[in-house]
C-alpha cells in the first residue's frame, strides 16, 4: 500500500509551531509521507520561540526531507502530483486571507494552489489573533470553498485575545482521514 503524502505547510504563527511539529511526529509514526513546505517568515526570522535555521532543521529531521521553501519549488507539487493532501498548519490570518483572495505570493500559497489543480483536499489549522476580527470575513468566505476544510478550533484566551481562533492541533490526524473522504470533521468549533 502507497503511503499518503501530506503536504505540510507551516506558516509564521511563531508560538504555534511547536506543536505543529509534535503533529507532525505522529503523522510520520502514522505512516504518513510528509512533504515539508515552509514560508519565507518561517524560513527566515528568529523569534523567542526558536532559531529559523532550528526549526528548519528539525523539520527536515523529522521529514527526512529538504522543506521546500521558495515559490519555484513549490510549483511542480501539483503537475509533478507530489501530495494527495496539503496541510496548512499553523494557517495565519494573512495566509488565510492570501487563500481567500487567491493571491499567490509565497511558498506556501503557492504550494496549495498548485495542489488544487487536480482538485485534492486542503486541510486548514488556523491560528490567528484576528479570526473573530479583521480575517473573520475570509474564514467565513472560505468555510464555503470547495476542497477546503479545517481542523476544529476554538478560542485560545477569550478574555485577552477575544478575536482568536486557534486549531485543535491534536485533530490534525482524524480531520486529515475525513478530508481525505471528502467530508469536514464535526465540531468545527470546541
Amino acid at each position: 500500500m502507497n503511503k499518503i503524502r501530506v503536504g505540510f505547510a507551516l506558516c509564521g504563527s511563531f508560538c504555534t509551531i511547536s506543536k505543529c511539529l509534535e503533529q507532525m511526529k505522529k503523522l510520520v509514526a502514522l505512516g504518513y509521507e510528509i512533504i515539508p513546505i515552509v514560508s519565507q517568515n518561517l524560513y527566515n526570522t528568529d523569534t523567542r520561540f526558536g532559531k529559523s535555521k532550528d526549526i528548519i532543521k528539525e523539520i527536515e529531521d523529522i521529514c527526512s526531507k529538504t522543506v521546500i521553501s521558495t515559490i519555484t519549488a513549490a510549483e511542480p507539487i501539483g503537475p509533478k502530483n507530489m501530495t494527495d493532501i496539503m496541510l496548512v498548519a499553523p494557517c495565519t490570518g494573512n495566509t488565510l486571507s492570501k487563500l481567500d483572495k487567491a493571491i499567490t505570493d509565497t511558498p506556501v500559497t503557492m504550494a496549495v494552489k498548485s495542489h488544487l489543480r487536480g482538485h485534492k483536499p486542503v486541510l486548514i489549522a488556523l491560528a490567528t489573533n484576528d479570526a473573530l476580527g479583521a480575517s473573520a470575513k475570509n474564514l467565513g468566505s472560505m468555510l464555503n470553498v470547495k476542497n477546503f476544510f479545517f481542523v476544529p478550533m476554538s478560542q485560545d484566551d477569550i478574555l485577552k485575545k477575544p478575536n482568536s481562533l486557534v486549531a485543535n492541533f491534536e485533530l490534525i490526524a482524524p480531520s486529515i482521514e475525513k478530508a481525505l473522504k471528502g467530508e469536514q470533521i464535526e465540531p468545527l468549533f470546541i
